[in-house]
């Protein structure tokens, strides 16, 4: 059990808080899930990340309707992006009928459900088939609440979008939280209110403008920043550093010496780059080299992080007590350059300190290195647990029912 979970994981209700017995649960879950050109499923784990909750309501003796997105169909019914694989695979682990419908609302949706038995599965169709799904419909989000007695978002990837299936079902029925959303409330609560220290982030990815907020909001909560990834060269090239044909972004200039000029004066220690993998062209590389230090000669551009910085960036590491990392150190996806961001997470997930991973190409690295099983949470949304870094309040969470 996570320490500190029932200060930080209490704040909002979660489907034990509630009967549930012979109800109609309308629960929103995410199996937006990979497929390949033959529309089979080839990564399934967010469809077991939902299981525990589906679990549990059928157990209890409900009814269970789930729905989800898949893709961006942009209000269009696509062959493709039917949600009838993600059926097939859930009925397989759970080992039970799963009913796939072919809309999400309508009459044929409601004689469906009104023929449900407790623990019946029904999976609705994609609701992204529907324009008024994003648009947060009134009219469309009653119409799914009609469908139940109950709602329960298990869907933290879509918390920060006010959808009509992740805010608007809230206005019309008592809405909880299910086991997914309320472990990844746990962590963000804990590290946007009270982290153990010291407490570092590690940050990477392409653009300084994604992380601007999450810097912003953690500078007065962490002791260490680590920057690598694309991202950095912005910073460096405040501190004066040549950073070659490195990214730069122009319009984040000011921002960036603000930042390091904050950090400064706030106490934080702020580590970034101090050599580099470096090649001439990141498609079809001519000449790949490390250099001395943090400069980068022209016509170079870094796209890894030098073995300095490595042993740099883990001695931090190796001494924090909470970690959050967001975002790779390099081009991890091509094997050249995937040194960096190999050994930050494997000396992440060798540390004893409470890691956060941040969805995206961060869990996408911790997986590729199988480190997964080592972490301490690897959050199943990238753009939900930025935001939630950043201070922002997520509609999908604030609208769930408050203990």
């Amino acid at each position: 059990m996570l320490e500190g979970e029932i200060k930080f994981g209490m704040i909002k209700k979660n489907v034990t808080d509630v009967a549930i017995k012979g109800k109609r649960l309308l629960i929103r879950v995410d199996f937006n899930v990979p497929l390949d050109d033959n529309g089979n499923i080839t990564d399934d784990k967010r469809v077991r990340a939902a299981l525990p909750t589906i679990e549990y309501v059928l157990d209890k003796g409900a009814k269970l309707m789930l729905m989800s997105h898949l893709g961006r169909p942009k209000g269009e019914v696509r062959e493709d992006m039917r949600l009838t694989p993600v059926g097939k695979r859930l009925e397989e682990l759970l080992n039970r009928p799963v009913k796939k419908i072919d809309d999400c609302i309508g009459s044929s949706v409601e004689d469906a459900v009104n023929r449900m038995n407790s623990g019946d599965v029904v999976l609705l169709e994609n609701l992204r088939f529907h324009k008024e799904e994003t648009k947060n419909d009134p009219e469309f989000a009653r119409q799914l609440a009609s469908l139940g007695d109950l709602f329960v978002n298990d869907a933290f990837g879509t918390c920060h979008r006010a959808h009509a299936s992740t805010e608007g079902v809230t206005h019309h029925l008592e809405s909880v939280a299910g086991f997914l959303v309320q472990k990844e409330i746990e962590y963000f609560e804990r590290i946007n209110l009270s982290p153990e220290k010291p407490f570092a982030l590690v940050l990477g990815g392409a653009k300084v403008s994604d992380k601007i907020p999450v810097i912003e909001n953690m500078l007065s909560k962490i002791d260490v920043l680590i920057i690598g990834g694309a991202m950095a060269y912005t910073f460096l090239k405040q501190k004066g550093v040549n950073i070659g044909s490195s990214r730069y972004e122009q319009d984040m200039a000011d921002i960036a010496k603000s930042l390091l000029e904050n950090a400064k004066t706030m106490g934080v220690e702020m580590f970034l780059p101090v050599d580099h993998i470096v090649c001439d062209n990141i498609d079809e590389p001519k000449h790949i080299k490390t250099t001395e230090d943090a400069d980068i000669n022209e016509g170079f551009l870094a796209v890894d992080i030098g073995p300095k910085t490595i042993e740099l960036f883990k001695a931090k590491l190796r001494t924090a007590k909470t970690v959050v990392w967001n975002g790779p150190m390099g081009i991890f996806e091509k094997e050249s350059f995937s040194t960096g961001t190999r050994m930050i997470a494997e000396t992440i997930a060798e540390s004893p300190a409470t890691s956060v991973i941040c969805g995206g190409d961060s869990a996408a690295a911790a997986k590729k290195f199988n480190v997964e099983d080592k972490m301490s949470h690897i959050s199943t949304g990238g753009g939900a647990s930025l935001e939630y870094l950043a201070g922002k309040t997520l509609p999908g969470i604030a609208a769930l029912a408050d203990r």
